[in-house]
């Protein structure tokens, strides 16, 4: 599933050749993607909307239309929107295809059909359920450590689960969960309750370390994940134990353990993490 640093990536890489350019036509292949907060035709309320910006809320990407519309893009585990400056024949997984004022193309596709693309009045959007339950943003500036530590004083788990809250703070998966848990040298199933002081600051900054280097790596890309050029992601170069159990440890040399925690594929140095 596309964590922060990919779909902020995919926003980055989608407003460059987008902003500005009215839709002129949307050909829906599957039904079920597109949702609408109207009874009104999802593809007629969007033929001649400018796209005026795209952001994006934890790993959700809000795109927000004239005259107040906005559609969410959720992508799931395989959810993918690219942008083609011509046309191009689409294939069995692609799902919807809008079409430009400039003759390019915006696909979306997605293979195991999870994602979903909700349209909203941009005034509704951060009311909606899903965007409105979500934690802070890790990467603005009125997110400090202490704040950090305020969301997890309240909480009686494992760090791995409370980061994967996205209550807690938005837009972490597993990728950079594990990745944030090695660089703070904690481990992923210590009990949020018996952090110190130290250790939350050096999780933060971690957090916001690994994220901002993810962004700037163009994501992580191991099967799926795209951005809006097409290109991958290079940060699975970087990683350090993520996807690497079994393996030595970069830093000490150790075996990387992999186990479950919180449900979830997890990996982590015994030594450095313990």
């Amino acid at each position: 599933m596309p964590e922060l640093p990919e779909v902020e990536s995919i926003r980055l890489t989608l407003a460059k050749h987008t902003l500005g350019k009215k839709i002129l036509d949307v050909e829906i292949l599957w039904p079920p993607v597109a949702v609408s907060w109207f009874d009104r035709n999802f593809a007629e309320l969007l033929k001649g909307r400018m796209i005026d910006s795209i952001d994006r809320r934890g790993k959700y990407l809000l795109i927000n239309l004239s005259k107040g519309l906005t559609m969410i893009v959720h992508f799931r585990m395989t959810g993918r929107l690219i942008y083609y400056t011509e046309k191009q024949p689409v294939d069995k997984h692609t799902h919807i295809v809008f079409f430009l004022d400039d003759e390019g193309e915006i696909h979306y596709s997605d293979v195991r059909k999870f994602g979903r693309i909700q349209l909203v009045p941009t005034q509704e959007a951060i009311k909606i359920p899903s965007l409105a339950k979500l934690g802070p943003e890790p990467l603005n500036e009125s997110f400090t450590f202490d704040k950090l530590g305020q969301r997890l004083a309240n909480k009686k788990c494992k760090i791995k689960a409370a980061l994967l809250d996205q209550r807690t703070i938005a837009g972490l998966g597993n990728i950079y969960v594990d990745e944030a848990l090695f660089r703070a040298g904690i481990h992923p199933g210590k009990s949020t309750n018996t952090l110190k002081v130290s250790e939350i600051i050096l999780l933060y900054n971690s957090i916001c370390d690994t994220l901002t280097e993810g962004i700037k790596a163009g994501g992580t890309s191991f099967r799926d994940y795209r951005d809006a050029d097409g290109k991958k992601g290079l940060f699975q170069e970087s990683l350090m134990v993520y996807g690497r159990g079994g393996k030595g440890c970069k830093v000490c040399g150790s075996l990387l353990v992999r186990g479950k925690i919180a449900g979830r594929t997890t990996v982590y140095c015994p030594t450095c993490q313990k």
